[in-house]
């Protein structure tokens, strides 16, 4: 009998031990959602050592890829082929997404670190409230140069970028959006323009500066002027700051008929299959340490207040890169313009670079 019951209680402390071990990993699976999350990002666009420490501190594995433009990354999240937990699109792709029905709606709660934003950038028309989207990174889109390579030129004006002097000298970044509204604003235009009229001039006047172009590209666009290759580049902020971080000699400016102000945030597509990992991860993004080492490595500007705090005075004091409130009022923020008028953006801007092979 004595053994029944030492088998008895036996059985109930190893059901006990059982019952046990499986509520901590459903607790721990509820805490890494799942163990592990995929992260959609531009290209060189975050510091390595981040996602390792991410990893570390959460026991959340990331598998982490990258896109060269917002009309990739979205035909890849709406064809569905691959799930994504966290993505970084611009303002009018967050627009577009929010349309097309593609994004998870963002659990404040779950954002401590949310309250080291700036408030500047929060609540902006793309998305009001902040409701599918966190911000990451802002910037504008402006003139890289080199002086030494140039005969004291500058470059006040979009104008200046069709000087005969600058033959082969000039490098585009690989953007419709970014290269035909910078012929809009060269014009007085803006660069949300739908005017059939409007766009048509602002190509036909980009056509005239193919004798100055060099080469239409990406990422290369930093190698290709720190060995000194062209003496110009149009390209976001950041990559002027890496150019100039290589380069001493290389300066930046935005010209004074105005630009684009752009803003990346994070975003979870509606497919994720770790809504919990991803905001983990979106609040590990917004600690304010994190945000100060990861602006230093990528070298866009951070809307993390805290993180402005421990950075470097003459990086956040560069009015280059970071622009005070009174100078953003002539820059523009790109608009949805909904999918017929982008196609007719990349219609054009193909054009465009048909005409300069010929």
């Amino acid at each position: 009998m004595k053994e029944i019951v030492r088998a008895a209680i036996a059985i109930l402390l190893v059901s006990a031990i059982l019952l046990y071990v499986v509520n901590a990993m459903e607790k721990s699976s509820a805490t890494v959602g799942g163990g592990s999350i995929s992260v959609y990002n531009w290209g060189e666009y975050i510091d390595p050592e981040l996602i390792d420490q991410f990893e570390e501190e959460t026991n959340i594995s990331v598998v982490y890829e990258t896109f060269d433009s917002n009309e990739s990354m979205m035909t890849k999240i709406e064809q569905g082929g691959t799930t994504y937990d966290v993505a970084m699109p611009s303002e009018y792709a967050i627009e577009k997404m929010k349309e097309n029905d593609l994004l998870h709606p963002i659990d404040h709660e779950l954002l401590p670190n949310l309250e080291n934003i700036d408030p500047y950038f929060l609540d902006l028309p793309f998305d009001p409230g902040n409701e599918y989207s966190i911000p990451y990174f802002w910037g504008t889109v402006g003139i890289a140069f080199n002086p030494t390579l140039l005969e004291g030129q500058t470059f006040e004006s979009w104008d200046d970028l069709w000087n005969p002097t600058l033959e082969q000298e000039v490098i585009l970044v690989d953007s419709a959006r970014e290269v035909i509204g910078m012929g809009l604003n060269s014009l007085g235009y803006s660069l949300n323009s739908t005017d059939m009229g409007e766009l048509r001039e602002a190509t036909d006047k980009l056509k005239t500066m193919g004798p100055n172009v060099k080469a239409i590209i990406g990422d290369e666009i930093v190698e290709m002027m720190r060995r000194e290759e062209a003496a110009v580049a149009v390209t976001w902020s950041g990559q002027a700051a890496d150019m100039m971080w290589i380069n001493e000699d290389i300066d930046y400016v935005v010209p004074e008929e105005g630009s684009n102000l752009w803003f990346d945030n994070m975003v979870i597509p509606k497919t994720a299959g770790n809504v919990e990992g991803a905001h983990a991860f979106i609040n590990f993004m917004l600690d304010a340490e994190v945000a100060a080492q990861n602006a230093d490595y990528v070298g866009y500007s951070t809307p993390n207040e805290e993180a402005i705090a421990l950075m470097d005075p003459e990086v956040t004091g560069d009015e280059r890169f970071y622009p005070p409130e009174e100078l953003r009022e002539r820059l523009e923020v790109y608009e949805n313009l909904g999918l017929e008028m982008l196609g007719i953006y990349n219609e054009l801007f193909l054009e465009f670079k048909m005409d300069m092979e010929n």
